[in-house]
């Protein structure tokens, strides 16, 4: 099995992000968890003295408090363990997936001493979190498909009412301008590379990261004006659009032949409209393309990715007059513009043309490894149905900081490694680009020169956000 010359970042160095992360991220993540579902058993314990008042019980009420009461103990062990820099526990079997997996690698790390919170890999150990907050919730009867992360997404959405209008009016200004496009590969490269810098930069809202931001601050990482764009490209380190619009012109359109993009999904809200407004930009506005197919995680992940549910609560929303405060920012007109695009979306979900990958033949087995332990590097290995319906893709958008530590096994790559190098063995399986910002200190496919610029201008380069990398590899032929 494929292993890299180099070790995985982990949270030994006090000066690294992932210290940062054991330290002051993930018990911030584990508090809000705790606080967000000791609110909910308060206002079920509200409901049982009500009813108790009024002479009658429900047991099943009851019965979800004292759950929601281990899932708090549960949580607030975990938090002790992780500050003492305690060894992680076994994940107990829930009847879900990758129980064994994780307990696997688990066994390893502790022959090699590094099974705590402050000597596991980084990576392994995130992946693994989340993994054990499932558990809390698989073990229970009335908490099983509870989203501890849910309201936070849909709150974060809400701010965004201002840029989704306006992306709403600009692709109904391109629907006016569709018959023209279509046979115009020129324009479509500049609205290909405007599509890109807006579903690259959607991803600032992550809110595993940005836990203490405002509105306001949320609605000025997502400008989305031709202005912000330009200026925003100076902070692109890789720079690979060029290279990924060309293997797009190459796929000549033929009659009864479907050419399929897939996203494999990032963050929920602002940044999953964005990749659906790309999607319907591949698919009705240029002639390279008949279908988008959506890979979310099948339970919540790293709090803010894409689950199922939030895939089609997403469409639900937008559909709806009354989820967004439309005096912010929003003008009826924008509003229509909305409606209409979100109704286009919709009939092609019904169609096929969009289709989240859970709705397929066997999809739930072949989304599940986006949940697993391991770096990318093994999907052929580990989930080959999964890795043969990509080769059949022509072409695969990895979106986001953590799909990216995965393709390249979050370990210490010198920058200058090339970005086929670190993708190990799935380099050339299909047509990859991949849309990152910055978030965690792994970065491959830059010079040396500009590495060592940035370390004197600005320290935090590699996992503040301000900067970006979008990288293409081809399909070996």
């Amino acid at each position: 099995m494929f292993e890299a010359p180099y070790p995985p970042y982990d949270p030994q160095d006090r000066s690294s992000f992932a210290y940062d992360t054991v330290v002051r991220r993930w018990p911030v993540i584990i508090t809000n968890l705790i606080d967000h579902v000791h609110r909910l058993i308060h206002d079920l314990t509200m409901e049982s003295r009500t009813l108790a008042n009024n002479g009658t019980t429900d047991p099943a009420l009851q019965s979800k408090i004292e759950e929601g009461k281990v899932i708090i103990a549960k949580a607030s062990h975990l938090k002790y363990r992780m500050a003492r820099d305690q060894e992680l526990e076994i994940i107990p079997e829930d009847g879900d997936i990758y129980v064994e997996e994780y307990n696997s690698e688990l066994e390893k790390l502790a022959q090699a001493r590094k099974n705590t919170w402050f000597t596991a890999p980084w990576l392994y150990a995130e992946c693994y979190l989340y993994r054990l907050f499932r558990s809390y919730f698989n073990q229970t009867t009335y908490w099983v498909d509870f989203d501890p992360f849910y309201a936070k997404k849909e709150e974060t959405f809400r701010s965004s009412v201002t840029a989704i209008h306006q992306i709403a009016t600009t692709m109904h200004e391109l629907d006016a301008e569709k018959d023209k496009l279509v046979d115009d590969p020129d324009k479509l490269s500049v609205l290909f590379k405007e599509m890109v810098q807006m579903c690259l930069w959607g991803n600032a809202t992550d809110l595993s990261l940005l836990t203490h931001l405002t509105p306001s601050d949320i609605e000025h990482l997502q400008t989305v004006g031709r202005e912000a764009q330009q200026a925003r490209k100076e902070f692109i380190l890789k720079d690979d659009q060029e290279a990924a619009w060309e293997h797009i012109k190459s796929l000549e359109p033929r009659a009864g032949s479907v050419a399929r993009c897939d996203f494999i999904l990032d963050n929920a809200g602002f940044e999953l409209f964005t990749d659906l407004v790309f999607a319907d930009f591949l698919v009705t506005h240029t002639p390279y393309f008949s279908k988008a197919v959506f890979h979310p995680k099948l339970f919540p992940w790293f709090v803010s990715d894409v689950t199922p549910a939030d895939f089609y609560k997403t469409v639900e929303s937008l559909s709806s007059p009354t989820f967004f405060n439309v005096t912010m920012g929003t003008t009826p007109e924008s509003a229509h513009h909305l409606k209409e695009m979100v109704e286009r979306w919709q009939r092609y979900l019904e169609q096929g043309i969009f289709c989240l990958s859970t709705a397929a033949k066997d999809g739930h087995k072949k989304t599940q490894f986006w949940t697993g332990p391991w770096p990318y590097w093994y999907m052929e290995d580990k989930e080959n149905d999964l890795w043969r319906l990509l080769t059949e893709s022509s072409l695969v958008i990895f979106k986001g900081d953590l799909n990216y530590r995965k393709l390249t096994g979050d370990v210490k790559w010198p920058v200058t490694t090339p970005f086929a190098t670190a993708l190990g063995p799935l380099a050339g399986s299909f047509p990859l680009l991949s849309l990152r910002t910055n978030k965690a200190d792994v970065v491959v496919g830059i010079s040396q020169d500009v590495a060592d610029r940035l370390d004197e201008k600005d320290q935090g380069w590699r996992v503040n956000g301000k900067y970006a990398l979008v990288s293409f590899l081809q399909k070996e032929q």
